[in-house]
């Protein structure tokens, strides 16, 4: 069969890819299908044609697979942050799994390794610590709001259309935060219709209002609101600043972080104070950190601490081990880890982060930890010490092949990986394999709902 863009054709949905989309095939061409699940016969539409696969969009579903759902957000399928809401949970840990152990199999070409049942703290709503709203001079209108004569399209501030830069659906209620954040969120959205300073637009880069982040601590349930701005208009920031915190006694900072860059990204060139404190503290553990506007924490608490104690676990420490820390960021698994070890030395390249890392040292009365500044890749090279056990957490892109094979030169006895992206992984992975024994790999779901998942890798060194 020739499979042309914009043809509506029956799927018959067999496996699910990473990256979340439902996998069909039509005469051995793969086709990639939004909102689609094993199981399921689709009436789908072609969007996309390529010599050796095809993409599509979901139409109709005329038989349900039984992994699926009713989602209880009415912005599945529209928002891009929950793209796999609709498939039952104990399934979306199961594919989570799978593709972990097939990006090993098929990219690292390792077979036959111990990829465990994915861990989960079973809180799959309200899990997230930070959220981002972008606001928009038009919103969005879903496909239940088209034609109708009570939605206005003014102003959004909301959640993007997945794969679009300037499309906000202007939401009510994001599942993924704590109850509080919406109401803040309803709150902010009021404020800012009412006021007389317009929102930032994106082609013309004129307008006042970007961004709304908020942060929240689940352990002491502690707010931060941070307004993102084109300039510092105090009469206009400072009113929505004493209303917040009169309203809600657990907002305990208001921030204005100020940002004239074009770029949309919800970090200011510099910040203002407008209310309470500079940070909130959230708990891990026995630990406590203190996180500012733009400072960098797991968005997940609970799966965090998952995740640290599983990297603790392969770590084996003992109490006389020096450990390496590799893209240490604040230094949350250095400091987790520090009372089991001899020293502790973190490298990382963002000198914010590093200074965060000190002080939460210094707040959790941690003094065998440092941190060194710098790009890892020269960093790396002027360690005067083989590490026993080194800890690899790089960014989503992975490491740098410098910086792999700078590990190599090094040699230290065992590595543990944690990865945020499988594919990144595994593409490391055959690069360390012939030095180093892949033992176990323990995915941990830090971000239920989604595709995404955190992998903790073992390697012995041969």
């Amino acid at each position: 069969m020739v499979i042309k863009k914009g043809q509506l054709i029956e799927l018959d949905v067999e496996g699910l890819a990473f990256g979340g989309k439902g996998l069909a095939r039509v005469d051995g061409l793969a086709v990639f299908i939004e909102q689609a699940l094993p199981g399921d016969r689709i009436l789908a539409k072609i969007t996309k044609k390529k010599k050796n696969y095809a993409e599509a969009r979901s139409i109709e579903v005329i038989k349900a697979s039984e992994y699926r759902i009713s989602p209880p957000c009415k912005y599945s399928g529209i928002c891009g942050g929950c793209s796999w809401q609709f498939l039952n949970y104990e399934q979306q840990l199961f594919y989570k799994q799978q593709h972990v152990r097939e990006s090993l199999e098929h990219i690292a070409l390792i077979k036959g390794i111990s990829v465990l049942q994915t861990l989960t703290t079973q809180k799959i709503f309200g899990y997230r610590n930070k959220m981002e709203f972008s606001c928009a001079t038009r919103r969005w209108l879903t496909p239940d709001e088209l034609g109708r004569e009570d939605i206005v399209p003014d102003i959004a501030l909301g959640l993007h259309v997945p794969g679009t830069f300037n499309k906000i659906i202007d939401i009510d209620m994001c599942l993924l935060q704590a109850p509080d954040g919406n109401e803040i969120l309803s709150d902010v959205r009021r404020y800012i219709k009412s006021s007389s300073m317009p929102v930032y637009e994106l082609r013309s880069h004129e307008g006042y209002w970007r961004f709304l982040v908020l942060r929240h601590s689940e352990r002491y349930d502690q707010w931060m609101v941070n307004m993102v701005t084109s300039t510092l208009v105090h009469e206009q920031i400072q009113p929505l600043a004493d209303f917040l915190v009169k309203k809600y006694p657990n907002i305990v900072s208001v921030i204005n972080n100020i940002s004239a860059k074009k770029a949309a990204v919800a970090i200011g060139d510099h910040e203002v104070l407008l209310a309470g404190r500079e940070n909130i503290t959230e708990g891990i553990g026995p630990f406590e950190f203190d996180i500012s506007a733009n400072s960098f924490f797991q968005t997940n608490s609970k799966g965090a601490e998952l995740l640290y104690e599983t990297v603790k676990g392969y770590a084996g420490l003992t109490g006389r081990e020096i450990v390496v820390d590799l893209y240490c960021g604040a230094g949350t698994i250095s400091i987790f880890l520090a009372m089991d070890a001899q020293q502790i030395i973190g490298l990382e390249s963002n000198p914010g982060a590093v200074a965060d890392a000190n002080r939460n040292c210094i707040k959790n009365g941690i003094d065998n930890c440092r941190f060194i500044s710098g790009d890892v890749r020269f960093t790396l090279s002027q360690l005067d010490i083989i590490p026993d056990v080194m800890i690899i957490d790089p960014p989503r892109v992975g490491m740098h092949e410098d910086v792999v094979h700078q590990v190599i030169k090094l040699g230290p006895p065992r590595i543990v990986y944690v990865s945020c992206n499988p594919a990144t992984l595994a593409r490391d992975l055959l690069l360390l394999k012939n030095s180093y024994r892949l033992v176990e790999v323990q995915p941990v779901d830090m971000f239920p709902h989604t595709y995404h998942i955190e992998a903790v890798a073992l390697l012995e060194k041969i």
